[in-house]
């Protein structure tokens, strides 16, 4: 057998077949660039993401989360973006990216001028989320900066139209409100795909501690009268109706007496009515018994026998005192008519 292959392209003497290797070549770019396609064609995305896909510049498309297929080679490229989750951007403090209860104080951001001109540091910020993935990729340059400044902008146009004391003590929500309304409206004429889902004050103090102190002072006595206020109103709610329950016991009362008393003015007038018929039909009689009645009405518990027997003369005799042999002697009243 002979050392040199005669067949091979590298036997001595001879000039290697230039086709076969240009061939061997390009096999190998193809199959490298294959490899590269594969492994460009296909994108992962996430729960949290939107994937805008655009082919030579143009927006093609809008994938969810999973995996999907893409042009290699840049025909077609793929722009991920937290779509599906809340952000927020602080402004006037930075939360430390290790340590979340602590904080820096960034000055140039949070000092605001109220609108009696005193000046306040107010840290506060605004949570948002991608409202059009397409519009906040290619619809303006650094969205996120735009709404930070929209923010700052009308945040301290409320600061500046409200008293301190409310901006250091009870009017932060009003404050707020206000903002949010101002943001939200200039927010949908920019049309940068963003939306704003709140704006809260983390914290708003004076520039000075002694001031901020006395602030804490006021702010603790009107909790203090809102805390007596509300127990003075529980107190007046318990108390209301046992009161009115007694007050609708004596009203009843009355109304009780009230009705009774007019009864009895009813009965005496019909009493004295019927007198009246009785005295019109015989004087004399009438008066003669109205006397009696008078006279039993002066002396209680006697009885007493009129004696007629003598004419024209009438005797009142207390007969009981004699039967029941009272040392008394009975008293004898003569009337004349």
């Amino acid at each position: 057998m002979s050392f040199y292959d005669q067949n091979s392209p590298f036997q001595g003497g001879r000039k290697p077949n230039i086709g076969k290797l240009k061939k061997y070549l390009v096999a190998a770019v193809v199959i490298v660039l294959l490899l590269i396609a594969a492994s460009t064609c296909w994108f992962t995305v996430n729960n949290r993401q939107l994937a805008v896909v655009t082919t030579f510049g143009k927006v093609t498309s809008i994938k969810d989360a999973g995996m999907h297929f893409k042009l290699p080679f840049g025909i077609q490229k793929v722009y991920k973006v937290d779509a599906n989750v809340y952000q927020k951007i602080e402004i006037g403090y930075r939360t430390d990216y290790y340590d979340s209860s602590q904080y820096t104080v960034v000055e140039n951001e949070s000092k605001m001028i109220t609108g009696d001109y005193n000046i306040v540091n107010v840290d506060f910020y605004v949570e948002y989320k991608v409202s059009d993935p397409v519009k906040y990729l290619f619809g303006s340059y650094e969205p996120e900066k735009i709404l930070k400044n929209l923010v700052q902008s009308q945040f301290r146009n409320v600061i500046g139209s409200t008293e301190v004391d409310r901006v250091l003590t009870d009017g932060k929500s009003e404050i707020e409100m206000k903002a949010k309304e101002l943001v939200k409206a200039v927010l949908s004429e920019y049309d940068i795909g963003l939306m704003m889902i709140d704006l809260k004050i983390q914290d708003s103090e004076p520039p000075t501690p002694e001031v901020n102190e006395a602030f804490k002072a006021v702010e603790t006595a009107k909790q203090g009268a809102e805390t007596a206020i509300n127990d003075a109103r529980a107190y007046a709610n318990a108390e209301l109706p046992k009161a009115q329950a007694e007050a609708d016991k004596l009203i009843q009362n009355a109304e009780y007496l009230k009705q009774n008393r007019i009864n009895e003015a009813k009965q005496q007038v019909a009493m004295f009515e019927a007198m009246y018929r009785e005295y019109a039909l015989n004087p004399d009689i009438t008066r003669s018994r109205m006397y009696y009645e008078a006279i039993t009405d002066v002396l209680p518990g006697v009885k007493l026998y009129i004696d007629a027997s003598e004419g024209g003369t009438q005797k009142l005799l207390p007969i009981e005192s004699f039967v029941d042999g009272s040392a008394k002697s009975g008293a004898e009243r003569t009337i004349g008519e």
